[in-house]
């Protein structure tokens, strides 16, 4: 049974910094794009970072550029989202998404909240 569980959410003060995680199971995570993605309330779900299997390769949205870093852990089947310089309007909730062999597995979600 694939599993996506995303943790580390929270309310952070504007500034702050918070690191999600997302471990995996289930699947062959190494094989595995993973992404972030966020979802604020009234707004379409927005793509935040992904990461290519290997971990060589990363992107990211140009909102969250030079203050986020997606990372992962294939030997933990983890993935990370190190969120520094919070602004309130990071305030969402935050999922993972794996893309494996053209099928996508989602997790349930994380509640971020930037607020002072």
């Amino acid at each position: 049974q694939v599993q996506l569980v995303e943790s580390g959410g929270g309310l952070v003060q504007p500034g702050g910094s918070l690191r999600l995680s997302c471990a995996a199971s289930g699947f062959s995570f190494s094989d595995a794009f993973m992404s972030w993605y966020r979802q604020a309330p009234g707004k379409e779900r927005e793509w935040v970072a992904g990461i290519s299997a290997a971990g060589g390769t990363t992107m990211y949205a140009d909102s969250v550029k030079g203050r986020f870093t997606i990372s992962r852990d294939n030997a933990e089947s983890t993935v990370y989202l190190q969120m520094n310089s919070l602004k309130p309007e990071d305030t969402a909730v935050y999922h993972c998404k794996a893309v494996r062999r053209n099928r996508e597995y989602w997790g349930q979600g994380t509640q971020v909240t930037v607020s002072s």
